[in-house]
């Protein structure tokens, strides 16, 4: 049979393997066509993987060939290759899904041109998400002269940084064995051991414990490679005295929690203990400044002061939180929202944030320890449990 008939004889699993209730998935159409409104869209063009699954449940881990989304008031078209047409039925309640070949992409034009035709002339795209392929939208372009393709980038963003009740609770389970796989892959962590060995033993546990696929997977570096950010482990053994450095986030609905820490395979020298010091006065300055009301930006410059005796000496991002929610590999991060100097959004109650506070010494190691935090009516909360020890490990 071809993918047409394989989406016919599915029907009776429609929507069996959605994670989204139907009136959560109201709330949600409800609350992005108010900001289309707002911002004078009759149609939505989306592509990214996150974006579809916020308003229709569809998950996958085929995430790199094309699929979208065509989003209007009373109207859906979720466009996906055959490969894809399994999920497409099963995750989501859309009844219009539309596949093509998966070998010949070029079949994708007409019918996403009929859709945004019956949708509307002012069609919302984001220009800075990579998933939305540029040979497609000058294809569109060339068949709908007459359409507006508008900037559109942070609409969607500016909805699913507030996460509603049902998406704090997968956060809260999400968290919960985020801690499991950061204890187990600890409690591995020892002089002679290799890196690969700590990520088993954490990525062991995640999955163990309930975790999906993750959107990204465990990261652990040991020694001199922990002070070169984004590397990862790469079979080196665990050196006496050497930090290791873990951050891990379990997958529950495809919502992510991670949390970082590090211990020492021996006893921490005073620069490491100074060093880690030095992170956690930068958490507390962010919990009192996280609350609702205040800018990203002056929560930002609070936890500046604190990192201010070492900013000489050591590495930092630059951004001391990043929003977290529903995602796909390669990324947990949700990119609604970061916690940096000159970003002047406020925070609001539900809006969740990972503050990876890590500081390297180039040449010499890295340090990091973290939490998973969710901002309510009284401040910032943890929602991940990090003891926030350097602990040794003999």
């Amino acid at each position: 049979m071809d993918h047409h008939d394989y989406r016919r004889r599915l029907h009776p699993l429609a929507g069996s393997e959605c994670a989204l209730p139907d009136e959560e998935i109201r709330r949600r159409h409800d609350a992005v066509a108010a900001a289309m409104e707002a911002a004078g869209l009759e149609a939505l063009l989306l592509a990214s993987p996150a974006d579809i699954y916020y308003l229709t449940g569809y998950s996958t881990f085929e995430v790199s060939v094309h699929t979208v989304l065509v989003f209007a008031p009373g109207q859906m078209m979720l466009q996906v290759p055959s490969i894809e047409t399994g999920p497409a039925v099963a995750c989501t309640r859309v009844e219009d899904v539309n596949g093509y070949r998966w070998e010949n992409i070029a079949e994708v034009l007409d019918p996403l041109a009929d859709a945004l035709t019956r949708a509307g002339r002012r069609i919302g795209v984001d220009p800075w998400q990579a998933a939305l392929r540029p040979g497609v939208l000058d294809g569109l372009k060339a068949r709908l002269p007459q359409h507006d393709f508008l900037d559109a980038a942070g609409l969607l963003a500016h909805v699913r940084i507030v996460k509603s009740p049902l998406e704090l609770s997968f956060l809260e389970h999400s968290a919960r064995i985020t801690g499991l796989g950061i204890a187990a892959a600890a409690d591995a962590a020892r002089a002679g051991v290799t890196d690969s060995a700590v990520a088993a033993a954490g990525a062991q546990a995640l999955y163990g414990a309930g975790s999906e696929f993750m959107s990204m997977q465990p990261i652990v570096t040991t020694g001199r490679r922990s002070s070169i950010i984004h590397v990862n482990h790469h079979r080196h053994r665990i050196g006496d005295g050497d930090p290791v450095f873990i951050e891990l986030g379990a997958a529950w609905q495809r919502y992510t929690a991670p949390m970082m820490r590090t211990v020492v395979a021996g006893t921490p020298t005073p620069r490491m203990v100074e060093v880690f010091d030095t992170i956690r006065r930068m958490h507390d300055a962010l919990l009192g400044a996280i609350r609702p009301g205040a800018s990203f930006d002056a929560a930002a410059r609070a936890a500046e002061t604190a990192l201010a005796p070492l900013v000489d000496d050591v590495f930092f991002s630059g951004v001391f939180g990043y929003a977290v929610g529903a995602q796909f590999p390669p990324s947990w991060v949700e990119g609604s929202g970061y916690v940096a100097r000159g970003q002047e959004r406020v925070f609001a109650p539900g809006m969740v944030f990972h503050l990876p506070l890590c500081l390297r010494i180039p040449g010499a190691w890295g340090i990091g320890c973290s939490d998973t935090i969710r901002v309510t009516e009284d401040g910032a909360v943890p929602l991940t449990d990090n003891p926030w020890t350097l602990d040794e490990r003999q």
